[in-house]
């Protein structure tokens, strides 16, 4: 049999219309062996027989499944109790977005009956809330696109379940909300803001007279290099629990200047450090080029 440190196994579920397919299809060109719309119940059993052939097995379950997703919940516990190596993977999306993708397509939502698409919506929220709070992975698929989610799958999968914790920093703007996926959130607006310096106002965190500008605030560094230990205190104990996978949102204002710049200087420090740590950080910004 497979040893069981190559041995990985991604359960992919989450909101309907919060882009499954999507990602079901990134696995697969990164060599994951992908089975959808499985009946939980089958997992373990699946996943001993697949582990023979593929080292990376990533089975899709949602709401079409019926009676049959009400069964996850036992099958993710046989999987503990055999010492099946597993991660759970969730994809999340405002309601907003998810009312306008089934408009889009005009197709009904799986719990919708003969109600509105919000309320099939909700049926499939309560549904899943348990299954969420479980989650080893969140992504919330709210602003991105297509690409942008294939980018966001490849970023986290192409080398399987690493040894190492990766560290997801996003910045934000408050105005557009707070990502849903966030394990960590961090306030920043307390920093002078760039917008109200004229020649820095067209410009973003990712450049050097705003990034200049931000962390060279008063206090600024200290800020960041606390922030930094905080966290770094934190990872033994995601390695001890077994998460693989933490984002940390960085919000201002607008989600332009300051937390670009900021996260950018986190993921930084984080990476200088990562031989000690065992991370992997990177920074990405969800909201650079909203306005």
């Amino acid at each position: 049999m497979t040893n069981m440190a190559r041995r990985e196994l991604l359960i992919l579920t989450g909101m309907s219309g919060a882009g499954r397919s999507t990602v079901a299809h990134a696995l697969e060109d990164l060599g994951w062996y992908v089975v959808d719309n499985l009946p939980p119940s089958l997992l373990p059993s699946l996943a001993e027989q697949s582990f023979e052939s593929h080292a990376s097995l990533a089975v899709v379950v949602d709401v079409r499944g019926g009676k049959f997703f009400d069964d996850l919940v036992s099958a993710l516990e046989t999987l503990k109790n055999s010492g099946t190596p597993y991660r759970l993977l969730f994809l999340d999306a405002t309601d907003q977005s998810l009312v306008q993708r089934f408009e889009s397509t005009r197709r009904p939502h799986p719990l919708q009956s003969t109600d509105r698409i919000v309320d099939g919506i909700e049926r499939e929220r309560a549904k899943l809330e348990n299954i969420r709070a479980q989650a080893d992975v969140v992504i919330d698929t709210s602003n991105l696109n297509v690409h942008q989610l294939e980018k966001r799958t490849t970023e986290i999968f192409a080398a399987g379940m690493l040894a190492t914790l990766r560290i997801n920093v996003l910045s934000f703007g408050y105005k557009y909300g707070i990502p849903v996926d966030a394990d960590l959130v961090l306030d920043c607006r307390f920093i002078p803001n760039p917008h109200w310096v004229p020649e820095l106002r067209p410009l973003n965190g990712l450049d050097a007279p705003v990034s200049e500008r931000v962390l060279g605030s008063e206090g600024v560094a200290d800020f960041v290099r606390s922030y930094v230990e905080v966290v770094t205190q934190m990872i033994p104990g995601y390695f001890r629990e077994g998460k693989k996978y933490v984002t940390i949102a960085i919000g201002c204002t607008g989600g332009k200047h300051r937390s670009v710049a900021i996260a950018e200087e986190i993921a930084r420090q984080l990476n200088s450090a990562s031989q000690q740590l065992e991370v992997s950080a990177h920074a990405t910004h969800r909201d650079v080029g909203r306005e």
